[in-house]
């Protein structure tokens, strides 16, 4: 079991069990480990302690943050480009493919892919010589392939690593000096760029609703068409559909699993306040 299992496994404890209020030792025998290892581990992976990353994710806190934003809009100022809360969306650019690579599904397009640890477990990275194509939590990596198989079908595929990949992954550390510029390369309706660019102007570490990025690309009546787009977003994590939740504060469905919905939520708030 890899360090992220058990923290999911003691994230979905807690939450289940947030009524009776478990102390350390109980959520630490359920991940069979002592609660002075699981303390430094939980520690280690987030930054905060398991009561504090809690705080992140909880429901009070969502809609507390979502009283501070009026909009969107206003959010995406507040970008705070310096120590842990930079916002890495502002190296990210996004290149459509032609009407013919998406019709055709990628055919004569050459597509490298790789697999990679990151804090929410394993990854799937896929790139064409224009940028990545796609990125998927992957648990199987067989299943993993599959997907991207059929999301490409007459592509050519090779299993190689390369310097989008790797830029890619370095997001995930605590400062993006040293990041350059991440081409996205991705098949998508003009509807689609719209929403994953609002997505985007999002900041680390702070949460929207689908109505307000429903309002902010200036389709205020199109929460559900946005919902369906924000679920299709291809480009896991970069793309940061995981910080949209509901308009009540529940965080609401990810198609990576609530769970790791909750853990990033919680990871990404935790650096931005700089208490790690």
């Amino acid at each position: 079991m890899t360090d992220y299992e058990r923290i999911a496994k003691a994230i979905t404890f807690i939450n289940e069990h947030s009524m009776e209020q478990p102390d350390l030792d109980h959520v630490a025998n359920v991940v069979h480990l002592s609660k002075f290892h699981f303390q430094r581990l939980f520690e280690k992976w987030a930054g905060v302690s398991p009561k504090k990353f809690l705080e992140y994710i909880s429901v009070e806190r969502a809609k507390s943050l979502l009283k501070q934003k009026t909009s969107l809009a206003e959010a995406s100022y507040q970008v705070g480009l310096s120590g842990t809360s930079r916002l890495h969306d502002l190296f990210i650019n996004i290149e459509r493919m032609t009407p013919g690579e998406f019709k055709n599904k990628g055919k004569g397009i050459s597509i490298e892919y790789d697999f990679y640890e990151t804090p929410f477990g394993k990854i799937i990275i896929a790139s064409t010589p224009k940028g990545i194509c796609y990125i998927g939590f992957a648990n199987n990596e067989q299943r993993a392939v599959r997907i991207l198989r059929d999301k490409y079908a007459n592509a050519s595929l090779t299993q190689i690593g390369n310097t989008f990949h790797w830029d890619a992954l370095k997001i995930f550390r605590d400062d993006w000096n040293d990041v350059d510029k991440i081409k996205l390369h991705l098949k998508a309706t003009p509807f689609q760029l719209k929403v994953w660019e609002a997505l985007l102007k999002i900041p680390f570490g702070e949460i929207s609703t689908y109505s307000q990025i429903a309002d902010a690309i200036g389709y205020p009546s199109a929460s559900r068409a946005v919902g369906t787009a924000i679920g299709s977003n291809p480009v896991a994590y970069l793309i940061p559909c995981h910080r949209v939740i509901k308009s009540t504060g529940m965080i609401g469905d990810y198609h990576w699993g609530n769970v790791r919905k909750a853990a990033i939520i919680g990871w990404e708030a935790a650096r931005a306040s700089g208490e790690n």
